[in-house]
């Protein structure tokens, strides 16, 4: 997105600048999409899983091959 615009970009095969407001008519009148949050944590959640995997895995993914 452009700074201190409302343009989303430049589609790079078409060409084709689409505000925010045009995205969200989109996402949201065209494919259905909508603004969720959870209410609650998932029931399986296993947060020593969860730092786990942000302790070895996550460094090892970010550095790359």
């Amino acid at each position: 997105m452009d700074p201190g615009t409302s343009r989303c970009g430049r589609h790079p095969v078409t060409g084709v600048v689409l505000s925010r407001a045009s995205v969200w008519r989109l996402l949201t009148g065209r494919l259905g999409w909508s603004l969720q949050r959870p209410k609650r944590r998932a029931v399986e959640r296993d947060d020593s899983e969860i730092a786990r995997w942000i302790a070895h895995e996550w460094p090892r993914i970010k550095k790359g091959p």
